[in-house]
């Protein structure tokens, strides 16, 4: 490509928007397997209490299920995204650039979704520190996946 000289901060925003994807995926996957161990538990005999909800997290508020399943899936998007990066930032050619900026513009706006909710529950207020650590990776994500979007597409 004519422009590499944003080839090393496209790799920097790459190696960064992965780890965190990862550590979002992963203390999502923590809240869902908790979850699950502490919800409702219905025998074969018995029947749905009135206020079930598929969603329901124990920790957290309303909003918490909706932006946990929403943010795992960004994480793993995201993370899936980060590899067809790698292979655009080793290459950085124009044959790579189509695959990179599509799966990780699909990335960020899964992120933006998932940031979206994580907002609505810092706004709903009880929730703990590590779906904190979720919320705020997810807001700084969807900053960095734009920023490395844009530094893909300035190498053009």
């Amino acid at each position: 490509m004519a422009n590499a000289g944003l080839k090393p901060v496209a790799g920097l925003l790459l190696v960064l928007n992965f780890c965190m994807y990862v550590i979002v995926a992963a203390v999502g996957g923590w809240a869902i397997n908790h979850a699950i161990h502490t919800g409702y538990f219905i025998g074969s005999g018995m029947a749905l209490p009135a206020n079930f909800s598929p969603i329901y997290f124990p920790m957290g508020n309303a909003a918490t299920g909706f932006f946990v399943i929403f943010a795992v899936i960004a994480g793993v998007v995201g993370a899936a995204a980060a590899l067809a990066g790698f292979h655009h930032v080793r290459a950085w050619s124009h044959e790579s650039l189509p695959a990179a900026a599509s799966s990780g513009f699909i990335a960020w706006t899964l992120t933006l979704l998932a940031m979206g909710l994580a907002v609505k529950e810092i706004d709903l207020h009880g929730r703990n520190a590590r779906l904190k650590t979720m919320e705020s990776f997810t807001i700084i994500l969807s900053a960095t996946q734009l920023f490395y979007l844009l530094a893909i597409h300035g190498g053009r």
